[in-house]
């Protein structure tokens, strides 16, 4: 039995518009008519153009910054797809912010991933559709269907085409131990060997080097990680791998670009020649570098958003 709605309808908030109409266009359909604006104290109001009855609604809006005004967004366009009757809705959420606090890391910490996630079945999504989850326990912490695509298969498509197959000249970088897991199946992928940098984390935000795992001497290096932030341990990584390592240049890639506080700034000073992100997080004029280069992911989305409505497996899409 077929358990989808009508039809699909996309519509989206202000985070990632472009994502969104991008998606549309890869399905073949216009991006719903919906209008998302603020009161004058702040609050979000949302008005949809269109007839949502019945249909397999897909709401696209990444929780980036301003996070909270997106996450808002996002519920509230939830609800109101709820109480118009849609047949089904799914949040489309490349980008899903509050990923990071997703267990007590000391006293008294909440476990905000799980607090999201309980906020977004609560407004009536039925499933959830995202990207790279920071910690991939989060697909646990919601009691609905959650589909998690993932990044490498599009970074392995460019680098292949850069480096080739099983270059030996080439190897890929986990930026730190607790990303060796995510680096060591992309470097299966690209057929290459696998190091790791090692540090110590003073303090929030910042991290001090300490050495590195395996041979990356007069090396192509492939920094691969799920996210950059303040690019701190991105830079600090870059810069271990040339001066101490011998490095012979030094790429970069990460499903999300956060990119807050001087990230551009240490960009453009680092060792890293190209940094290569996702479309997750839309590109700010304000955060621009000659450094830094976008791939979309919305064929990705597209092509799962279309195997969601028609009940088929989406696995295939992470080989």
């Amino acid at each position: 039995m077929i358990s989808h709605g009508k039809d699909i309808k996309i519509f989206t908030g202000n985070s990632n518009r472009q994502l969104a109409e991008s998606i549309c266009r890869h399905i073949g359909i216009k991006l719903g008519d919906n209008s998302v604006t603020h009161f004058s104290d702040g609050e979000v109001s949302v008005s949809l153009y269109e007839t949502v009855r019945g249909s397999d609604v897909f709401i696209v809006q990444s929780t980036c910054d301003p996070v909270n005004d997106n996450l808002m967004e996002q519920l509230i366009m939830i609800d109101a797809c709820k109480r118009a009757s849609a047949g089904r809705i799914t949040a489309v959420i490349p980008y899903f912010g509050y990923a990071r606090q997703d267990r007590k890391a000391k006293a008294r910490d909440p476990i905000s991933a799980k607090l999201v996630a309980n906020i977004i079945a609560s407004a009536g999504a039925d499933r959830v559709l995202t990207m790279d989850l920071h910690a991939p326990q989060i697909q646990g912490f919601f009691d609905i269907p959650v589909d998690v695509l993932v990044g490498s298969p599009i970074f392995a498509d460019y680098y292949l085409k850069l480096f080739g197959e099983n270059n030996d000249d080439c190897i890929v970088v986990s930026p730190d131990v607790g990303s060796v897991a995510r680096a060591r199946a992309f470097s299966m992928r690209m057929g290459q060997g696998l190091a790791i940098v090692d540090k110590r984390r003073e303090r929030a935000n910042q991290s001090e080097v300490m050495n590195i795992i395996g041979s990356v001497e007069g090396k192509h290096v492939i920094l691969f990680d799920d996210m950059v932030d303040t690019a701190g341990s991105l830079c600090g990584a870059a810069k271990a791998l040339v001066e101490l390592g011998g490095a012979k240049d030094v790429y970069a890639c990460a499903s999300h670009g956060v990119l807050s506080g001087p990230a551009i700034e240490r960009i453009n000073n680092s060792y890293i020649k190209e940094l290569m992100f996702l479309d997750t997080i839309p590109e700010i004029p304000e955060k621009k570098s000659d450094k830094i280069k976008f791939i979309s992911v919305a064929p990705a989305f597209a092509e799962a958003i279309e195997r969601v409505y028609e009940e088929v497996s989406i696995s295939t899409l992470f080989k």
